[in-house]
């Protein structure tokens, strides 16, 4: 499972021109669901993104988490992230997991974040076409790769 995580000022998704959710200061992730993961893989990221220290303390130091600060999180599904661009010029989605299978872990890892202790978590609308809008603020962005993590 990829996770893509952007500090943002602000974020929202529009869906047939229309605001489906919004988000004030915290994170984007966008998060993609890859064959063979599981729900072990989604309780991994959950344990690290909500406390990953890259909001800035009272000095400008990046020292404070999205608890630390009731930050708002925002999950938008993208299943490109699992593209596979290592031949030719258009990229192979094989890689991306069902999207039953990949609805289900979203779902899941949605769930798992908002028992996490954050305070508001919104989502986009899984396999929809959506118009994703942040402020990123920073810039910040981190990539997560649950197969890297260690076990939490």
């Amino acid at each position: 499972m990829k996770a893509v995580i952007q500090r943002v000022k602000n974020s929202n998704v529009v869906i047939e021109g229309e605001e489906y959710s919004n988000i004030s200061a915290g994170f984007l992730i966008l998060l993609g669901v890859e064959q063979g993961d599981t729900k072990g893989d989604a309780d991994k990221l959950v344990k690290k993104i909500p406390v990953l220290r890259v909001f800035e303390d009272e000095n400008g130091k990046m020292n404070l988490s999205c608890l630390d600060i009731d930050g708002e999180i925002l999950v938008v599904s993208q299943f490109t992230l699992c593209a596979d661009c290592s031949h030719g010029r258009r990229p192979s989605f094989t890689n991306s997991a069902p999207p039953d299978i990949a609805n289900e872990l979203y779902e899941y890892f949605v769930e798992k974040l908002r028992k996490s202790g954050v305070k508001k978590v919104c989502t986009g609308k899984f396999g929809a076409d959506m118009k994703v809008s942040l402020l990123n603020d920073g810039p910040v962005t981190i990539i997560l790769d649950s197969k890297d993590l260690k076990s939490c």
